[in-house]
């Protein structure tokens, strides 16, 4: 089993810089994809970046030269959030894909950027 625990948002002013932290456990391995995604209001969830190993990066068009996603050792899953825009609000969620296509979510962690 696999648990995910994202911590790390909060309020920000428009171009601040928020950093969301998600602490993985249970059976992951480094080959395993991990990613963020966010869901606005009265929108569907979202891909913001993800992560294979430690390296093997993918953003959405969005968020490129803002945000940068990264992962050590224990597979503590960050992302860092830079020039943060209001359309950026949103509920940001922990995800972690295992060897047989299951997906596991966290309970997500709310980014308000206010203009």
């Amino acid at each position: 089993q696999v648990q995910l625990v994202e911590s790390g948002g909060g309020l920000v002013q428009t171009g601040g810089s928020l950093r969301l932290s998600c602490a993985a456990s249970g059976s992951i391995f480094s080959s395993n994809v991990m990613g963020w995604y966010r869901q606005a209001p009265g929108k569907e969830r979202e891909l913001v970046a993800s992560i294979r190993g430690t390296s093997r990066t993918n953003y959405a068009d969005s968020v490129k030269g803002r945000f940068t996603i990264s992962r050590d050792t224990k597979n503590t899953l960050y992302l860092q959030m830079n020039s943060l825009k209001p359309e950026d609000t949103a509920v940001y969620y922990c995800n972690v894909q295992n060897c047989y296509g299951v997906n596991y979510w966290g309970e997500g962690t709310l980014v308000t950027v206010s203009s």
